[in-house]
């Protein structure tokens, strides 16, 4: 190296060694126009030093340019020596108290999670180990380059913002002194000179774009050597890249790989140097070959002057950068010569023009300048506030550049934004100002033009570059919450009148997305094509955390707080004006009650996910409660004015949609509406979403008749006829035999009382009920907890997070939980503390369906092992707000109660309607809730309150004419001993103890103000008379249970007798008949097939016509057709395996033909019963192969399916198959039915067989050896009639199903046998053979198991398997190897009737009879069809 640098050094013009940077500096120290000296200087020896040959030599140009150019600078700007200048400046200079390190890519930071303001506050490691904080919980990361240490800054840390280093620089005294003083007067102008032609040199030549001139430098010597720049871009590869860099300039691998390593890391690179016409040769070679598919590399030739003056322009900057940190008072000249604005007044400062020039900078110069902005303007508190300022006003453009830019933020000067936009005072001042917040939504807005007709955002056909600039604009959200992360202590009139005009503009975007991406569902046919739905959602997440910080910034100030009430309320019912579906005016009427409302159906008509502005309105109705704004000033507030049904009606919609997803009515519209419904209910989107919908529904409650509420609720839902008519529900669980459909109104209603759960039980949100925020967080984890126990990691996930990235967790877990140490697993557990299960609620409305299971079975047997009883009563809850006090009013309605007390009339008759147990545990889970809140309300009873909830007297009462029907207290008491419901007697037991209770409860305190009701009054004077009447009731349930028990069993004993004489007289019948002809059998249906032997009954065939679910056209199922298929997925299976350590040893050589009978691995076939044609089916499997191939490598994303082992998903439900099952007509159609007549016992049927077994060894023999004497043998034995060995029968199917026959055949070959496909391989239908039988085992254990027949009704998917399968089975002899097939027979037969040819053969105890005989009974075909 050092060898290197002394040629070098030779090589050097003498001229530039013998430069003086002393004289120089005098010289220009003399000079009237300075600008002017420099510059020529400049002019000249820039070119000298750098830019000289086709590589660049970083050390020889960095020592000249010390030596030539910087040198006089620097010698100029100190007045002397610098060598003893700068230390002198040095060591005046009063250390900064700001520590402004920037860090490096991979640097480690350090944030407080104590006392950091925001999470983007952070630490370098020394500062970090010098400060309070290393004590406190901290977050290490990694940095992605390009921030700065944030120690000194006062307004980054609650706490502690010096570390021990930095606080030895804060003066004592509270003014900041100007810096300058520091510095000597001529120092300062000489300062003021030298920074303001440096800086402009350097941003013009940077910002410079003609390629053959230079800003005000002349050349001295214009020679014709020219570079080839090649740029970076985001879009090409680096191996794109290579390649054409190889083919332009003729380069090896390596240098092209060097080369691309440069352009990549510094943002670009010369390619080739010589003159003009060489250069241009390498650009356009470069352009054509990366234009085909995308934009072409960016590639300029440029004169070797202007690269040169580029590079020292960079070389200034870093110079600049390094001078200033020598001096305070320097650093304030450069902030000021930076933001002074030139002639050409606004945006003529040198820092507006390096900013606004920003994107077509290459990567190196940005960095440069990044960091000289950072080591000056933003470590300059006055200084920063301009940058700030400058920088606000530009926000709309430089986003605009950012967006046209293909460098990703880090390398944007957008991304200054986080060092700005966090500083509490700075954000303050730009809202107020500025309007920043304005800015930035409008910017947002401006970007997303694609809108439907009712303006709302529209994501659906997104070209890639909307997609693009999609992605590129979310980056404005993030800074709208930089701008929100700390709130606002003080307001003054400036700040409330910009956040209001800002939170008018946020109001517009959420305008714009109220009602976006609505759904409709689809019925008949399955959705073609997916929806674009990921648009929307990763909007809403990323505006989740902003929505949360408007709420409470709008919490922190009253007039605030009205106004944003105000405005999201006007917005709101502009949104609803713009919906016309459902205008239809309808009178429901229920109990009495009557309530006028819009026919709207959600499984008809268009429904949206997206509902942001009611519940941002529903976030601030909440506020009006917490901050008793509403009772402060309830003049001011537009409550009369609203309307609860339709602050209710959109958010009523979205649950509904969520209910019939559960109950399966959208399964056509795919997984897309799946995904939108689990991010709804998801942590990172629900405290927006559904908590917000749950909350305005609770706010509709409170401010509306709760029987009006529920009447619109049953209408949505689509059961107010269940409800509202007498019997109805008798009448539909008879009348239809649809079970899909009354499966779908049992689950509805399941959802409809859940929903009703939730809107009563939900109030730990501070506003809502009387708790705090510790409180809403507990509660959370108690209910995590309730699960399982969980690991720290585990808890955090499943608990949101605020604007600073914190649950909340650590502050309370110790109440609620105790730590369990790592034992053998290797983690710690949070296991819940035994006194707070009492809080559990099974239906909490964060369980997911999976588990609020867990919950229960693991509560369940917690009690079980306390040896409690184990209902699971719901907890206590804490009372509401007076805002929304009314709302426990739902639970006593008339409409509620003739609810509960129609779903209890099921229960109490339960074989005469459709109803399940879910839909009464839910029930008695209201009907606890009830019972706790009136004995809530009993016990903090004061003398001047009156209770005017009375649920046990209304639910001791009776039901009124026409009915009659029993009080809910009454059938509570039968249900108690209803044996069907043995599982929840102790909730029921739980219900009527609670019950008493309130009852002594009531009688104890009888001179409290009870309200003197008409029902009360009646209830206090009969109370002895109604419990005789119970009595009596209970008294003639008890005997008409028994009458019916009695009658049963007497109808059970009459059905065995009467079926006996029945099978004795079938017997008779049967002994009598003779097994004639056939022709003569009674033809019946399929559904009585029932004599399969010497009698067969005569079946009456069918037209089997099918539907193709790819291309809609139907077909007959016909021999001679194109083959019809059904998708199928064939697996190895030992769920029957009574012997699990057995393995195959070695699949190639290993004969399957007799299955054990311990089952140790069987091939298990199942189909999602979905016909398509074969040639549709192969054209779909093809493209789904060519989908597979095509995506690259890298972009390959995790599949549900393996494409290279044959899987696939069914088109239409997306079952993982792989492989079709064909489908054939029934074997009898093609081979007529056996004739028993010339076989009238087992030892002549033995006797044929054998003979035919003789002769097919013979035959075998005959032509493996060509021995005559076989020959002779063949004419000497007897052959059965009918029989020829040598026959070779016709194949009765068409091309098409042979081949679908030799696929399926094949498939299970290979996935039972794991080994390649082979289809002459003798065992592939010995392989089909066992997988239908083991198949037939399969379904008949899982009917034994269930308790179900035999031949009874087997689920259609299931039944058109076995089919097909069985069919399958006897005719895939038909494309197999006769004799291969043949000798399996003969084999087979061998076992039971043992002959001189086959020896070696398993015991026949250790063969599966059923395998066996199933095999046999398929095989036998291939000796009865041959004919002479």
């Amino acid at each position: 190296m050092a060898a290197d640098l002394e040629a070098e050094v030779q090589a050097i013009d003498k001229s530039l060694l013998e430069c003086s940077a002393e004289e120089i500096a005098v010289k220009w120290l003399q000079a009237n126009d300075l600008q002017k000296e420099v510059y020529q200087h400049l002019a000249y020896y820039v070119p000298k030093i750098y830019c000289r040959g086709p590589n660049p030599a970083p050390q020889r140009e960095d020592m000249l340019a010390q030596h030539v150019l910087l040198g006089p600078m620097e010698w100029y700007l100190c007045g002397e020596d610098p060598a003893f200048g700068f230390p002198k400046l040095e060591q005046a200079n009063k250390p900064s108290h700001l520590c402004g390190r920037v860090f490096k890519v991979g640097e480690p930071t350090y944030s407080c999670r104590d006392c950091a303001v925001d999470p983007t506050c952070v630490l370098c490691m020394e500062c970090f180990l010098g400060s309070i904080h290393r004590e406190h919980r901290y977050r290490m990361t990694t940095s992605g380059g390009g921030g700065f240490c944030d120690c000194g800054d006062t307004e980054a840390w609650k706490e502690g913002p010096y570390c021990q280093k930095h606080e030895l620089n804060t003066s004592e005294t509270a003014e900041e002194e100007d810096p300058l003083v520091q510095l000597p007067e001529d120092m300062v102008a000489r300062a003021y000179n030298i920074f303001a032609i440096t800086f402009k040199y350097a941003v013009d030549i940077l910002t410079w774009e003609k390629e053959n001139e230079l800003p005000g430098l002349e050349m001295i010597e214009k020679s014709d050597t020219y570079y080839c720049m090649l740029f970076n871009d985001e879009v090409h590869t680096y191996e794109q890249v290579i390649y054409t860099l190889q083919k332009a300039v003729n380069c090896t691998q390596k240098e092209a790989i060097g080369f691309a390593t440069t352009v990549d890391r510094d943002g670009r690179r010369s390619v080739r140097y010589g003159d003009f016409q060489y250069c241009n040769q390498a650009k356009s070679v470069i352009v054509r070959n990366t234009s085909r598919q995308t934009k072409p590399l960016k590639v300029q030739v440029m004169h070797s002057s202007i690269v040169a003056h580029q590079s020292f322009g960079l070389k200034l900057l870093t110079w600049l950068g390094s001078v200033i940190g020598y001096s305070d008072g320097l650093r304030r000249i450069l902030c000021q010569v930076g933001l002074q604005e030139g002639p050409d007044g606004e945006n003529s400062s040198l820092v507006d023009k390096l900013m606004l020039y920003d994107s077509k900078l290459w990567k190196g110069a940005r960095n440069v300048y990044h960091q000289l902005f950072m080591s000056s303007l933003l470590m300059d508190l006055k200084y920063k506030k301009l940058f700030a300022i400058r920088f606000a006003r530009n926000y709309e453009r430089l986003q605009s550049d950012f967006m046209k830019d293909d460098h990703d933020r880090e390398f944007s000067i957008a991304d200054l934004s986080i060092q700005i936009f966090t500083v509490p005072s700075l954000a303050r001042m730009l809202i107020t100002e500025e309007n920043l917040m304005t800015t930035i939504i409008k910017t947002f807005m401006d970007h997303l033009r694609h809108r439907d007709i009712q303006g709302r955002f529209q994501f659906e056909r997104y070209t890639a570059l909307q997609a693009f600039k999609f992605r590129r604009v979310q980056s404005l959200i993030l800074d709208l919450k930089y701008v929100l992360i700390s709130k606002p202590t003080e307001w003054s009139d400036d700040l409330r009148h910009k956040f209001l005009e800002g939170f008018d503009a946020f109001l517009e975007l959420l305008k714009c997305m109220q009602g976006m991406d609505p759904i409709t569902r689809q019925v008949g046919q399955h959705i073609e094509m997916e929806p674009e739905w990921e648009a929307a959602f990763t909007l809403q997440m990323k505006l989740t955390l902003v929505i949360s910080m408007m709420q409470d910034w709008c919490a922190l100030d009253e007039k605030v707080l009205i106004e944003a009430y105000k405005k999201c309320l006007t917005v709101l019912m502009q949104c609803h004006s713009g919906f016309t579906d459902g205008e239809q005016p309808i009178v429901l009427s229920m109990c009495g009650h009557s309530v006028e409302t819009i026919r709207y159906c959600v499984s008809q008509e268009k429904v949206s996910i997206h509902l942001p502005v009611s519940r941002l309105l529903a976030g601030l109705h909440v506020l009006l409660s917490k901050t008793e704004v509403a009772y402060k000033f309830p003049e001011l507030l537009p409550l009369s004015e609203l309307s609860p049904p339709m602050l209710i009606e959109h958010p009523l919609r979205c649950l509904v949609l969520c209910a019939q997803v559960h109950a399966g009515m959208w399964r056509r519209n795919g997984f897309s509406l799946v995904n939108q419904i689990y991010y709804y209910h998801n942590v990172k989107c629900r405290r927006e979403m559904f908590d917000k919908d749950i909350v305005m529904l609770q706010t509709g409650v409170s401010m509306m008749d709760p029987n009006h509420f529920l009447m619109i609720m049953l209408s949505r839902f689509e059961l107010y006829q269940i409800f509202s008519t007498p019997d109805y529900g008798k009448r539909f669980s008879t009348e239809n035999t649809n079970k899909d459909v009354v499966q779908q109104n049992n689950t509805l209603i399941e959802e409809m009382l859940y929903l009703i759960i939730m809107i009563v039980g939900e109030r730990f949100s501070p506003g809502i009920g009387q708790v705090n925020a510790t409180d809403e967080i507990k509660r959370e984890i108690i209910h995590q907890l309730s699960i399982r126990p969980m690991a720290h990691s585990e808890l955090v996930k499943a608990l949101p997070e605020d604007e600073n990235k914190e649950t909340g967790m650590e502050s309370v877990i110790e109440e609620v939980a105790c730590f369990k140490k790592p034992g053998l697993t290797g983690r710690g557990l949070y296991e819940l503390k035994p006194e707070c299960a009492r809080n559990f609620n099974l239906y909490f409305y964060h369980f997911s369906r999976a588990e609020q299971s867990k919950a229960e079975e693991a509560q369940r047997k917690l009690k079980r092992q306390n040896r409690e009883d184990t209902a699971l009563p719901p907890p206590a809850l804490p009372p509401f707000c007076p805002l929304f006090a009314s709302l426990v009013n739902i639970l006593q309605s008339d409409v509620m109660l003739c609810i509960m007390g129609t779903i209890l009339q099921w229960a109490v008759e339960h074989n005469g309607y459709a109803w399940s147990e879910s839909m009464l545990q839910r029930v008695l889970h209201l009907l606890g809730m009830a019972l706790q809140e009136e004995k809530q309300h009993l016990e903090n009873l004061s003398e001047e309150n009156v209770v005017t909830f009375t649920f046990t007297q209304k639910i001791s009462r009776p039901g009124e004419a026409p009915n009659n029907s029993p009080s809910i207290l009454a059938m509570l008491e039968t249900l108690q001993n209803a044996p069907h419901l043995e599982v929840h007697k102790d909730m029921i037991r739980w219900i009527l103890k609670t019950f008493n209770t309130i009852k002594k409860l009531r009688e104890s305190s009888s001179t409290s103000p009870v309200a003197e009701t008409e029902g009360n009054i009646m209830e206090e004077s009969s109370r002895d008379k109604d419990k005789a009447e119970r009595k009596r009731k209970a008294e003639i349930a008890r005997l008409r249970r028994e009458k019916i028990m009695a009658q049963m069993s007497e109808m059970q004993r009459h059905f065995i007798n009467e079926n006996k004489e029945l099978f004795q007289q079938t017997l008779e019948e049967l002994d009598t008949s003779t097994s004639g002809v056939h022709e003569n059998s009674p033809v019946i249906s399929d559904a009585k097939l029932t004599a399969l032997g010497p009698e067969q009954t005569r079946v009456a065939e069918h037209r089997q016509v099918v539907m193709c679910i790819l291309c809609q056209e139907e077909q007959e199922v016909k021999v001679d057709s194109r083959a019809m298929v059904l998708a199928a997925f064939i697996q190895r299976s030992t769920v029957l395996s009574k012997n699990r350590n057995k393995i195959i040893p070695d699949p190639e050589k290993y004969d399957p033909l007799f299955m054990h009978p311990d089952l140790s691995c069987g091939t298990h076939t199942g189909s999602c019963g979905h016909i398509m044609h074969a040639h549709c089916w192969q054209r779909y499997f093809d493209a789904v192969q060519a989908k597979e191939q095509r995506r690259q490598q890298r972009l390959r994303v995790h599949t549900s399916y393996d494409v290279e082992n044959g899987e696939f998903l069914c088109p239409l439900c997306e079952c993982l198959s792989n492989t079709v099952i064909p489908l054939l007509p029934p074997p009898r159609v093609l081979f007529n039915r056996l004739d028993f007549s010339g076989q009238p016992n087992l030892a002549q049927w033995i006797k044929t067989i054998s003979q035919q077994i003789k002769a097919l060894y013979l035959l075998r023999d005959e032509d493996c050896a060509s021995n005559s004497g076989n020959s002779e043998k063949m004419d000497q034995l007897q052959l059965p009639e009918g029989f020829r060995p040598d026959f070779k029968p016709k194949n009765p199917y068409s091309e098409s199903i042979k081949e679908m026959l030799t696929t399926f055949g094949t498939a299970t070959y290979k996935v039972g046998l794991k080994v390649h496909p082979n289809e002459e391989d003798p065992r592939v239908p010995i392989m089909c053979w066992g997988s239908c039988a083991y198949t037939i085992q399969t379904i008949e254990r899982i009917l034994a198991d269930e308790d179900k027949p035999l031949f009874g009704h087997l689920p259609c998917r299931q039944d058109d398997c076995l089919t097909s399968l069985t069919r399958f089975a006897a005719a895939h002899w038909t494309v197999s190897s006769l004799s291969a097939v043949q000798g399996h027979f003969c084999t087979l037969l061998a076992s039971l009737v043992p002959n001189e040819k086959n020896g070696n053969l398993p015991c026949i105890l250790d063969i599966d009879m059923f395998h066996l005989l199933k095999r046999m009974a398929w095989i036998k075909k291939t000796l009865t069809v041959k004919r002479k």
